[in-house]
C-alpha cells in the first residue's frame, strides 16, 4: 500500500457506493488490517467469527460494528466491556463521516476510502530539496511533494523523530512560490504551555509580567512565506481554539491586544504520531485537525528503508565536505544492521562523530564508526545499592550532563545551535548547561 496519499477526513461519502470504503486498524497488534464496508453490519472483536478479528486483550469479544446507511456510517458498540471512544467520549451509537477514528482498547480504527481518490505515480527523482533517497517509500513521498509544492495547500507531516519534518517543511517551502519569504519554524512541543500563545500570536507591551515591549508572533514573522509548526500534539485546547481561527480567518490578534492584523501564510503543520489518534482519544480539537491535514505525509522511519543508507551516507558526509569514495566494507555493513531509533538524525550524529575520531581519514573505509556515543556506557550505569529516588536522581543528572556535553560539542559550543538540535527553549538548555559546568557563567 502506498505511504503517501491524501487524507479522507475532509471527504464525505455522499454517494459511496458499498465496498467504497473501509475500516482500518491504524494502531494496534493489527495494524494495517482492514475490511470492507457496505450496508450490511461489519462486526469488531477477538471472537472467532467477527470480520475484523483483533487480538487487542482489552477488547470484548463483539465489541462494535460499522455500516454504511445513506451517506454516512454508523458506529454501534455491542456493550463492550471497556467502551468504544470518538472524539473522546464513551458512545453507544453515533452517525459519522467518513474520516472517523475511533478508540477500542488499545487499538485506533478509521473509516477511510479503500484507495486514495489522488494516486501518483512514484517520483523518477531521487531528491527533493534536501531530502534524498532512491527506495519506493521515499519516491511516492517525493511524488506528492512535487504536486503540492506549487500550492498553498496546508500540509501535515507526520513521522518518528528525527525522519526529517523540518527538512521536509523547508524543502516544500524552497520548491514553492513562497521562496523569496521568510520561513519560520516552531517546535511547540520545546515552549513552555505559557510561551506558546505569544510565541505564536505575539504580544503587546505589558501582556503578561515580563513583556516590557511588544514582539510579533510567528504568525506575523513568516508573513508572506511558510510557517511549520512542530509537535502540535501537546498544546492545549485554548491554543488550539485560537490556532483555528487565525487559519480560519487569516488575522491574528497578538495577547493582551484588541486590534488583529491579516497575515498570509502557508501552514506546514507535524507531529511525530498521528494526530487522527489525539482526536480519538479527545486531546485534539476534530475541526482542527480537520482544519491541518488537508494533505497528510507520513515520513518512513530510517529502518523501513535501509536501501536508502548508501545515498544518504554520501549525501551527509558531502554536507560536511568530505568525500566518501566507494562506501563498502564493514563499516556499511555495521550501518546496515542498526535500527536507527534515531533515524537520519541519529546517521547524521554517527557520521559527525566517526570524522572527529577520525582525524586524516581518507573516504568512507577509513571512518572510525561508532554507534554508542564516547562514554556513555559507564556514565549513565545505573545503581542499585540507594534508594530508588536518590537512584533516579544519579541517573537523570548523568543523562543530563551526558547529553548535553555531546550537544554542546556537535554544536561547537554554540547554544542557540545546540538548542535546535536537542529541540529545547534556549534558556532552558543553557540554565541546565550552567548547572553541570558545561558553560561558563557569562557564556552566551
Amino acid at each position: 500500500m502506498s505511504q503517501t496519499l491524501l487524507t479522507t477526513q475532509n471527504e464525505g461519502p455522499e454517494g459511496a457506493g458499498p465496498g467504497r470504503h473501509q475500516l482500518l486498524v491504524l494502531e494496534g497488534p493489527e495494524a494495517g488490517r482492514a475490511v470492507g464496508l457496505g450496508s450490511q453490519p461489519v462486526r469488531v472483536g477477538t471472537r472467532e467469527g467477527c470480520a475484523l478479528r483483533l487480538s487487542d486483550p482489552r477488547v470484548s469479544g463483539e465489541h462494535l460494528e460499522v455500516w454504511e446507511e445513506g451517506s454516512a456510517f454508523v458506529v454501534r458498540d455491542l456493550g463492550s466491556r471497556n467502551g468504544t471512544l470518538y472524539e473522546g467520549s464513551r458512545v453507544r451509537e453515533v452517525r459519522v463521516r467518513a474520516g472517523a477514528t475511533f478508540k477500542v482498547g488499545r487499538s485506533f480504527l478509521r473509516i477511510q476510502a479503500q484507495a486514495p481518490h489522488w494516486e501518483v505515480a512514484p517520483s523518477q527523482a531521487r531528491r527533493f530539496g534536501e531530502l534524498v533517497g532512491e527506495s519506493l517509500a521515499m519516491r511516492e513521498l517525493f511524488a506528492v511533494l512535487e504536486q503540492v509544492a506549487p500550492t498553498d495547500t496546508t500540509v501535515l507531516l507526520h513521522g518518528e523523530t528525527g525522519t526529517g519534518k523540518e527538512v521536509a517543511a523547508r524543502s516544500l517551502h524552497e520548491a514553492s512560490a513562497r521562496r523569496r519569504g521568510p520561513f519560520v519554524a516552531v517546535d511547540c512541543g520545546a515552549l513552555p504551555e505559557g510561551l506558546v500563545e505569544s510565541e505564536l500570536f505575539g504580544h503587546v507591551r505589558g501582556a503578561f509580567t515580563g513583556a516590557l515591549a511588544a514582539r510579533a508572533g510567528a504568525f506575523m514573522r513568516a508573513n508572506g512565506g511558510t510557517l511549520f509548526l512542530d509537535e502540535l500534539a501537546g498544546i492545549s485546547p485554548a491554543v488550539q481554539a485560537r490556532l483555528l481561527r487565525v487559519l480560519e480567518e487569516r488575522r491574528v490578534r497578538p495577547v493582551g491586544g484588541d486590534a488583529e492584523q491579516p497575515v498570509d501564510v502557508r501552514v506546514v503543520a507535524a507531529s511525530r504520531a498521528d494526530l487522527s489518534l489525539a482526536v480519538a482519544e479527545g486531546s485534539f480539537r476534530p475541526d482542527l485537525y480537520y482544519r491541518l491535514a488537508v494533505v497528510t505525509l507520513p515520513l518512513p522511519p530510517l529502518r523501513r528503508r535501509r536501501e536508502d543508507l548508501p545515498l544518504l551516507v554520501a549525501e551527509l558526509l558531502r554536507r560536511r565536505g568530505f568525500e566518501p569514495g566507494p562506501l563498502r566494507g564493514p563499516g556499511l555493513e555495521l550501518l546496515s544492521g542498526h535500527d536507527w531509533p534515531g533515524n537520519v538524525r541519529e546517521l547524521r550524529n554517527v557520521l559527525e562523530r566517526a570524522m572527529v575520531l577520525s582525524p586524516g581519514a581518507r573516504g568512507f573505509e577509513a571512518l572510525r564508526l561508532s554507534l554508542q556515543p564516547q562514554g556513555a556506557g559507564p556514565e549513565l550505569s545505573l545503581r542499585t545499592d540507594v534508594p530508588f529516588a536518590e537512584a533516579k536522581q544519579a541517573l537523570l543528572e548523568s543523562f543530563e550532563r551526558h547529553y548535553l556535553r555531546d550537544v554542546l560539542a556537535r554544536a561547537g559550543g554554540n547554544l542557540s545551535e545546540a538548542a535546535r538540535q536537542a529541540g529545547m527553549d534556549r534558556k532552558h538548555l543553557r540554565l541546565l548547561a550552567r548547572r553541570h559546568g558545561l558553560v561558563r557563567t557569562d557564556s552566551e
